[in-house]
């Protein structure tokens, strides 16, 4: 399946393989140039904020023709107003899924879709509701290694499915790209 949008060549600024894969879904062609941005959070920098703003970084850090789209987006998890960023260890690892245990969460994607001098920044907000998890059963999607390099540490689309009690919103938002959104920005280029 190809989708037609008003744009001939399309960037994606990411190294995630899970954005690569939505982005294939849409039936779009496009290259990969992996932004360096600093993903650290400024003082006092809400969460919504955060995201955009590092969205919009990545997509200025890319080098592009006017007539190339180019996509970035960065995803957090939100508990509390707190951003859960990526564990630096398991046993940060297992702070983090103990605290979603039982809780509703947050996903924030910022998105920033840059053609030319234009730039086109926003964010998808989707609640993830965890069930109460079991000690064990942390320990052993943590011995998976399936969290360590994710937001909050855990992938819905892999083996923290189970751990979902419910999604109210965009479930691609929540794997890290709202295609629904991004395909319609797409079509308003």
């Amino acid at each position: 399946m190809r989708i037609d949008t008003n744009v001939e060549h399309i960037i994606l600024a990411s190294a995630s393989p899970r954005r690569r894969e939505l982005l294939t879904s849409l039936g779009l062609e496009f290259e990969i140039v992996i932004p360096e941005v600093d993903e650290t959070p400024r003082p006092d920098e809400i969460p919504r904020g955060f995201a955009e703003r590092l969205a919009a970084e990545k997509a200025g850090s890319i080098s592009a023709s006017e007539e190339t789209a180019v996509i970035a987006a960065d995803t957090i998890v939100v508990l509390g107003g707190r951003i859960l960023g990526k564990p630096r260890d398991e046993a940060h690892a297992f702070e983090m899924l103990s605290e979603l245990s039982g809780k509703t969460h947050q996903v924030i994607t910022g998105v920033c879709i840059k053609r030319g001098g234009d730039r086109y920044i926003f964010s998808v907000v989707t609640d993830v509701v965890f069930r109460e998890l079991e000690r064990g059963e942390i320990i052993a999607y943590i011995a998976s290694g399936d969290p360590m390099d994710k937001a909050g540490a855990y992938a819905i689309q892999g083996g923290a499915a189970h751990m979902v009690r419910t999604v109210n919103g965009s479930y691609t938002n929540v794997v890290g790209l709202p295609v629904c959104e991004v395909y319609e920005a797409l079509l308003s280029l």
